[in-house]
């Protein structure tokens, strides 16, 4: 029978699950308990065994010394050597992850491809532009642990970099969006306020403006924002419901019914352009 013939995936389609890695590890205890076996193997050398901090000199010591280990039973010698193969693992994931970080230093720097490539290992501009865009790839990983795979190609990256782009794009117009509404909702809640002797209140209108003055005299955070416009709307809610329940106009002078009109027609405008996750 014929065997079928795998197509190869897009440069640019998503990876349905992250690739296999140790990803994070104590590696300082590791080192610790390799550190342990050589000296329940009555290492000779130990002393001169680098500290359980520093992986790579550790890593040269054990591989030098593995002889060492012969004292101790199969089980355990072969316990040390994993061990070691496991942290060298970790140590070729992590490098890869910090030459991204490098590269990008480098590149902020004003180092060109050219410049990059022979400290990458590769002999052309181009050929070092795609051996970045690769470690990028595990370096947003590092960064964004959880985040959706990235195919380890220059073309996915490029793509995953256009829709950070947009998605930082987007947020930054929602935060600009979100500051200006903000900078008119002080002077409306201030005029509000200015007119208070003008409006017809009950406890729980006097209470919300309360809360309105309070927080106006110091706003100034995001979190402080939210909260005025929260107490704005149920001052006006609370005046609403004491018109219809008093039977009585909720604003007694033309300049209150102005400043109220103005701050319910705020509310409204705000409620149209606050995103739904809002």
């Amino acid at each position: 029978m014929a065997s079928r013939i795998r197509k190869p995936s897009p440069p640019t389609k998503p990876l349905v699950k992250q690739r296999t890695q140790v990803g994070k590890l104590d590696a300082t205890a590791v080192v610790g308990e390799l550190r342990q076996l050589h000296e329940d193997a009555e290492d000779p050398s130990v002393e001169r065994m680098p500290a359980d901090n520093e992986t790579y000199s550790a890593l040269l010591y054990a591989e030098k010394h593995a002889s060492a280990l012969r004292r101790l039973p199969p089980e355990r010698q072969q316990q040390a050597a994993l061990k070691r193969v496991q942290l060298w693992q970790y140590l070729r994931e992590r490098a890869e992850i910090h030459q991204a970080r490098a590269v990008a230093d480098a590149r902020a720097a004003g180092a060109e491809w050219q410049q990059l490539a022979p400290a990458l290992a590769v002999n052309a501009a181009n050929a070092a532009y795609n051996k970045a865009k690769r470690l990028k790839a595990a370096a947003w990983m590092e960064d964004a642990p959880g985040a959706e795979p990235v195919r380890r190609t220059p073309e996915a990256v490029a793509a995953t970099e256009q829709r950070l782009s947009r998605e930082r794009a987007a947020e930054r117009r929602a935060q600009e969006a979100a500051q200006r509404r903000h900078q008119s909702l002080m002077p409306v809640a201030g005029r509000l306020l200015e007119q208070r002797s003008g409006l017809v209140l009950d406890e729980d209108a006097e209470y919300w403006l309360d809360e309105v003055a309070e927080v106006l005299s110091s706003c100034s955070t995001p979190t402080q924002m939210v909260s005025l416009s929260r107490y704005l709307s149920a001052a006006v809610r609370a005046l609403g419901n004491a018109e219809k329940r008093l039977a009585l106009p909720a604003a007694t002078t033309n300049e209150a019914h102005l400043a109220l009109s103005a701050a319910v027609a705020f509310l409204e405008q705000q409620s149209v352009q606050r995103p739904p996750s809002q």
